[in-house]
């Protein structure tokens, strides 16, 4: 049987009873049209290949299900889905990467600032234990526990003038050895 001669109804018919020579057939006459549709839209040779070749696996597969009216109306249509679908499938995942970098880039930043002051906070707790006692206690009343210099006096039952001294003393103290952190300092407010 010649099958270049047979119509593309009847070679439905014998693609429908796995007849592989009409499939072939169906394959040589389309294959060119179909790829070339897809190249125009695609311009990537390697991805219109397998979307065109991916077409025709699925005809086959789908062969005695298929409801297949005019051949060329349903391959044309699968290629124009197969290239839609290629592009969305894109952008899907150019947007996901966009996210991630954002993301990871966000959270990378995020790990730094943490890392950068856990390391100033404990350089900030080994400069105050190098204080006089009552220097850093009243340091610590007013920069870390929040208390006025008047409750400071109040509590120490120490002069206000004297509070201003210490905790003066205990800043010009911090700003030398901390100078090296002086922007991260800046970024966390600290000690300004």
């Amino acid at each position: 049987m010649n099958y270049k001669s047979l119509t593309d109804e009847m070679l439905l018919v014998y693609l429908r009873t796995g007849d592989e020579k009409a499939f072939r057939e169906i394959y040589l006459r389309y294959w060119k049209k179909l790829f070339g549709l897809a190249t125009q839209k695609l311009k990537d040779t390697a991805v219109t290949e397998e979307l065109v070749q991916d077409i025709f696996l699925k005809l086959w597969e789908r062969r005695s299900t298929l409801q297949i009216e005019r051949l060329d109306a349903y391959l044309f249509t699968a290629a124009r889905y197969a290239v839609i679908n290629h592009i969305k499938s894109n952008l899907v995942q150019e947007k996901f990467a966009e996210y991630a970098q954002f993301h990871y880039s966000e959270t990378s930043s995020i790990t730094e600032e943490q890392l950068e002051l856990d390391e100033l906070i404990h350089v900030v707790e080994q400069q105050l234990n190098d204080l006089p006692e009552k220097t850093r206690r009243i340091f610590q009343m007013n920069r870390l526990e929040y208390h006025t210099i008047k409750e400071i006096s109040s509590k120490l039952k120490v002069p206000e003038r004297t509070v201003e001294y210490h905790l003066s003393q205990a800043l010009k103290s911090l700003r030398y050895y901390l100078r090296d952190y002086l922007p991260t300092l800046l970024f966390f407010n600290f000690f300004l």
